[in-house]
């Protein structure tokens, strides 16, 4: 099974980032897989390229949503690196 591993882009006071929390925190916890945050205010880069899009969620370091994380999706994106080719 392969390991995976979610990361929530973010900013403090981001509404939106609080809801996709949420959502990620549910799907990491169920189908156990790790996840973590990242504030991007942190970081030049993380500012410059995903300012516009939080909140950004990426699957082992790809991008798979911004601003609203489906959950359906997500569960579905983990569920295929999951199963073997």
């Amino acid at each position: 099974m392969a390991d995976v591993t979610i990361t929530l882009l973010g900013k403090p006071g981001c509404h939106l980032c609080d809801d996709a929390r949420a959502v990620i925190e549910r799907v990491a916890r169920e189908l156990d897989v790790r996840w973590e945050e990242r504030d991007i205010t942190q970081s030049e880069r993380d500012t410059e390229q995903y300012w516009e899009q939080i909140p950004v969620t990426l699957i082992n370091g790809v991008q798979h949503d911004f601003w609203r994380v489906d959950e359906t999706r997500l569960r579905t994106a983990i569920s295929a690196l999951r199963t073997p080719s």
